[in-house]
């Protein structure tokens, strides 16, 4: 069975739940005679994927799943080889071929009545685009996700490619830190803003997929959810799909219950770690028959959280905020402000930095240097 998330995503710019004036950008861009290269940025569950696949539907017409290249940014950060194979993306016919993938033309260029489209598949904007005779259309769009990730030099060789590529096709750069994107690439883009999903607009989403699927909640439930997922529509519905689930759609304190139950505690844990003193520590492990030096400690628990458990920095420094602000952290008011002003700082380095890991280590050693100077220890 497939998730809401898939059942219930928009198959119109209007349907997007994002502000009116991005909706009627989002569809002159894409039914424009020529079309830009795009680059939309938002916090996470705001509608960013659900945009640029109503962009390269418009764009492309039916067909589009086959001529659209998606590139997964993320993953080429902590793999060998990533250069290489950030390049072998772009070039499938290898380094010293004049092939590129942004070069090339499809059939769907010529005849966009090639790929048939059943009545449930409509034009995002309500028509499909009209093609000029004589002149090519857009034919095939390379979305690269997370494109943040992508590092300066990786993002330079993309530069160069977009200005050699013609007309056939355009790029699509989806970040949630468009600051980390180098101006060469954002002056060749138009950006698309998304900003987090208002919460009327999350109620009103959860009441219309209610509605479609015939779910009877308690009256609070939805707006509970709303509540606790703070302008990420894309949590709120997998909340209440999960909620449904289980049945628990008519008790209202099943949404405070899951939510506690899936909020992970590594965050408090690595606080308390890094109070004190213990950021960066060893400890022998057998492993396999062998003894194994393992990384222990505060900044063992961000690569378990960003490895493991899927977090980005923006997800590890929500948690810690959480951690900070709450009052299950017995600390003085004097060390929370301390705490919470050395992660304001590292908040904002990792605006400017490709490397995580940096910034987030910096805080630790300077909440321990803090727990140091305020005396304090755990039992």
């Amino acid at each position: 069975m497939a998730s809401w998330l898939s059942e219930h995503s928009p198959q119109t710019f209007e349907a997007l739940a994002i502000p009116e004036k991005l909706c009627q950008a989002l569809t002159s861009a894409s039914i424009s005679a020529t079309p830009p290269n795009f680059l939309i940025t938002g916090p996470a569950g705001v509608g960013k994927t659900a945009s640029w696949k109503l962009i390269a539907r418009q764009m492309l017409g039916p067909g589009w799943r086959s001529t659209t290249h998606i590139l997964q940014c993320r993953d080429l950060a902590r793999t060998s080889g990533a250069m290489a194979k950030f390049e072998n993306f772009l070039r499938p016919g290898g380094l010293d071929s004049s092939d590129t993938l942004a070069g090339r033309m499809s059939l769907d260029a010529f005849d966009r009545n090639i790929t048939s489209s059943d009545s449930s598949d409509i034009a995002p904007a309500g028509q499909e685009i009209e093609l000029e005779e004589g002149k090519l259309p857009v034919s095939r769009l390379i979305v690269l996700e997370d494109a943040d990730h992508l590092g300066h030099i990786r993002q330079a060789y993309l530069r160069r490619m977009m200005e050699t590529v013609g007309n056939a096709s355009r790029f699509i750069l989806v970040a949630r830190a468009p600051s980390r994107i180098i101006d060469a690439l954002r002056s060749r883009t138009q950006m698309i803003r998304i900003p987090s999903t208002s919460k009327n607009q999350l109620i009103s989403t959860l009441e219309s997929i209610c509605n479609k699927e015939n779910i009877l909640q308690d009256e609070g439930v939805i707006g509970d959810i709303a509540y606790v997922c703070a302008g990420n529509l894309r949590k709120s519905i997998f909340t209440l799909e999960m909620l449904n689930s289980r049945q628990l759609t008519s008790d209202r304190s099943a949404v405070h219950k899951l939510v506690q139950a899936t909020t992970l505690q590594a965050g408090r844990h690595l606080l308390e770690l890094a109070l004190r003193g213990k950021v960066v520590e060893w400890k022998w492990e057998k492993q396999n028959g062998k003894n194994r030096k393992v990384l222990t400690g505060a900044i063992a628990e961000v690569d378990k959280l960003m490895n493991e458990h899927g977090l980005d920095s923006d997800d590890v420094i929500s948690q810690i905020h959480e951690v900070a602000i709450g009052r299950r952290l017995s600390i003085t008011d004097d060390l929370r402000c301390e705490i919470l002003d050395a992660l304001a700082d590292c908040d904002t380095n990792l605006r400017n930095s490709m490397h995580a890991r940096i910034p987030i280590e910096h805080f630790l050693h300077r909440v321990a240097k803090a727990g140091r100077s305020h005396g304090l220890a755990f039992s």
